[in-house]
């Protein structure tokens, strides 16, 4: 009998979440998404001390400041995408690659980071149909994305909490969106009283469906990746979704568990009319949805400090 990792690639794409190619070899997945706390989690691992070194090799070369905390963050880009070109010679699909999520407020210095990690790529000899770029879904985000998806530029906005980013996220005809189920069920937990939640009833999977049925009502062609999950029904309830990005831990449940897994989200389910925001809207209903901007200052605020402990940890390598 087919596992349920079997059955769920049947009807979803499924994507490794993790910078370890060890994991992304065991299950197969078409593509594999990074970000700063997975890329400073593998960089301490042995294993891939070969591509620390070539990071902190190139980034000597290559920055204009000569100085330690200059090569150090000039680095932290580099790193990312030695990773990503490693992924992409074991996945036959694309690699997610994030911008510093200390730029999430600021549209052109997003544009211009992308362009250079897209520039990266392409020297090293991997078009960018192979790349996605990941930005918070923050509206200088998300503005950001519309730019480079109209420059051939395939991006991939993650941090998102709320129906309104999602929202603005087609509306800019972005290539990806990467709801974060399992951190929507925390907030939950935390301020609603309750300790725990059928998968059926989760906040997380509830809120990705919403945007799925939303999307496919309006065809829409955005893709909606399910992603931070806390437990395998999340990912069972989203069965059918566009993509879902998944840790090893995880994808291991999966496949050691066998049964028939049905498809939950086919696009048929009631949708909202069509909504159209501006930038006053926007504001205004992401201050009105308190989990969404609890959320998504708080993953804004993990990345960042996530990459400045990577910045500091090359710049000790240095010395």
């Amino acid at each position: 009998m087919a596992t349920f990792l079997e059955q769920l690639k049947a009807v979803t794409v499924v994507v490794a979440d993790t910078g370890d190619f060890e994991s992304i070899q065991k299950f197969r997945p078409r593509d594999a998404t990074t970000n700063p706390s997975l890329i400073a989690s593998a960089a301490a691992m042995p294993q891939y001390q070969t591509l620390v070194a070539a990071a902190l090799d190139w980034a000597k070369k290559d920055s204009a400041d000569p100085s330690k905390p200059a090569v150090a963050k000039r680095a932290v880009d580099r790193l990312a995408v030695e990773f990503g070109m490693e992924i992409l010679k074991v996945v036959p699909g694309r690699v997610s690659t994030e911008v510093d999520a200390r730029l999430s407020y600021d549209t052109d210095q997003s544009i211009a980071k992308a362009r250079e990690l897209i520039a990266m790529y392409a020297k090293a000899g991997i078009g960018k149909e192979r790349i996605l770029i990941k930005l918070a879904s923050t509206w200088e985000g998300i503005k950001a994305a519309e730019v480079l998806e109209r420059e051939g530029i395939h991006c991939n906005l993650t941090l998102l909490f709320g129906f309104h980013q999602a929202v603005a996220c087609a509306e800019a005809k972005v290539t990806l969106i990467s709801p974060f189920v399992g951190r929507i069920l925390d907030w939950h937990v935390k301020n609603s009283g309750k300790t725990s939640y059928a998968p059926a009833e989760d906040p997380g999977v509830i809120s990705v469906t919403k945007i799925y049925n939303y999307y496919k009502a309006h065809g829409y062609k955005t893709e909606v990746m399910g992603a931070s999950f806390r437990n395998v029904g999340e990912i069972t309830e989203l069965a059918g979704c566009d993509l879902l990005t998944i840790a090893p831990k995880l994808l291991a449940e999966l496949e050691g568990m066998t049964g028939t897994l049905a498809r939950k989200l086919n696009g048929a389910g009631a949708s909202q009319e069509k909504l159209s925001l501006d930038r006053a809207a926007f504001d205004r209903l992401h201050a009105e949805d308190r989990m969404a901007n609890d959320k998504l200052k708080e993953g804004i605020d993990g990345f960042a400090k996530a990459i400045t402990d990577l910045e500091k940890s090359l710049e000790a390598r240095l010395s």
